[in-house]
């Protein structure tokens, strides 16, 4: 049986980005020679905020005071697992050292960036988990400040609930700003903050815009599109679960695709059938946004056999993957593109957007065939060092010659040379390129 879409993505359905480029880049250069007067505006023209732009550490404590004590219990809860998770993580990154020859040792070391800025959105939802995910990850590896930003509304600010998880989670500074200025005042050390060395954290396609362009000045997490999710389903699965985790991703926004991959086609019908009614019991704007996902970009791929549904996932690279079908060991093993891993019915993709450890800010658009998500990997260099005894230098310097020589670097040869000549003056050295 070869492969079948009982329903097909639209080829269309794709939005033209050249016009956001050209906006953020002119605002980008806006910002960058304006510097704060000009990030302001920008909060005023596209967020309505008139206020001040650093958030007050009166205001930061204050937020404490305005959230029910379930809710602030909850967010502990979330960022517990989170940190957790990142100090695993951190303890497999190891320093290393080897005597790569008797007298030479080379070896690596594990530096944190200085600072980190972390954007929290704030648009259609208000993203506490976010704040949790980039913030916190961030101070575990140990990232020396970290600035955080999040939209304001107009005449509130950020929300109490997203300033309260800022602090929880170890901000050093808070800007009410979002969209490109809030890249961009990170980027630039705007409003007397240092210099962000790397950006991070989920945003619209300004944002992502906003970051792609930066790159190479700092450091980014990854250049991300619009969310997107892959429920893997055999005749064992649940329709009616597969149905709402589809639909509960695409709620995400209108561009954000879902994919079901089976090879039952009685569970593919099923759940194409339960779809409309379970986006329609969604609140209003949800609903507006998972029904164009759904029938603009979602797709149910029929197959043969689960090696062909595992050549899918491998192809499409999804950011979430969820399996519902039997013998789970064997999918762990298997699949190798997926950005995170969710198996069997008793997880879904939202425990891990909110409150599971691992981090939810991942890579997007099939990004996860080459990269992974954010963690304190993504904070820290990996850098290499090297010292040496004058006999170990030896044979270093003797090879590093004749190479450099036939590469017709000359100068590379001689700085092995001159060493050669200090350390063993009585001696003659054969170091003419190689023929």
């Amino acid at each position: 049986m070869t492969i079948e879409y009982l329903k097909k993505a639209d080829p269309h359905a794709a939005s033209d980005q050249s016009d956001v480029q050209a906006a953020v880049r002119t605002l980008l250069a806006e910002i960058e020679q304006g510097g704060d007067h000009a990030a302001s505006a920008c909060a005023e023209k596209f967020d309505g905020w008139t206020g001040p732009a650093l958030v007050s550490q009166d205001t930061l404590d204050a937020a404490a005071h305005q959230l029910p004590e379930k809710l602030k219990a909850d967010i502990r809860f979330a960022h517990d697992n989170i940190r957790r998770f990142a100090e695993a993580q951190k303890a497999t990154i190891l320093d290393c050292e080897l005597e790569v020859q008797p007298g030479f040792f080379a070896g690596q070391k594990q530096i944190p960036v200085s600072t980190a800025g972390c954007y929290v959105p704030g648009g259609r939802y208000s993203h506490i988990a976010s704040a949790i995910m980039t913030i916190t990850t961030a101070k575990v590896a140990g990232v020396g400040h970290i600035t955080a930003c999040s939209p304001p509304k107009p005449g509130i600010g950020i929300p109490p609930a997203i300033l309260f998880t800022m602090k929880l989670c170890g901000a050093d500074a808070v800007l009410n700003m979002g969209g490109v200025q809030g890249i961009a005042s990170m980027a630039f050390g705007l409003f007397g903050l240092p210099k962000a060395d790397i950006l991070v954290g989920p945003g619209n396609q300004f944002v992502a815009e906003a970051k792609r362009i930066l790159f190479g000045r700092v450091g980014i997490d990854m250049f991300a599109g619009p969310t997107d999710s892959m429920v893997v389903a055999d005749a064992t699965a649940d329709p009616h679960l597969v149905a709402w985790d589809l639909a509960g991703q695409a709620e995400h926004g209108y561009n954000s695709p879902v994919w079901l991959v089976t090879d039952d086609r009685t569970l593919a019908e099923d759940v194409m059938v339960l779809m409309p009614d379970i986006i329609a019991q969604l609140p209003d704007t949800n609903a507006s946004n998972a029904k164009a996902a759904w029938r603009d970009l979602g797709e149910v791929i029929l197959c043969s056999d689960r090696e062909e549904m595992a050549q899918i996932c491998d192809s499409y690279g999804p950011e979430h993957l969820h399996i519902q079908a039997e013998d789970l060991s064997w999918w762990m093993g298997r699949l190798r593109s997926y950005g995170s891993l969710f198996l069997g019915e008793e997880t879904t993709v939202a425990f891990g957007d909110k409150a599971a450890g691992p981090n939810h800010v991942l890579p997007t658009s099939g990004a996860a065939r080459y990269t992974g998500g954010l963690s304190v990997h993504k904070y820290m260099k990996t850098v290499t060092w090297q010292r040496a005894t004058r006999e170990g230098a030896r044979p270093v310097a003797e090879a590093t010659a004749r190479i450099s020589r036939l590469e017709g670097m000359e100068g590379h040869a001689r700085t092995a040379d001159i060493r050669l000549a200090k350390f063993f003056p009585d001696e003659t050295f054969d170091l003419t390129a190689a023929d």
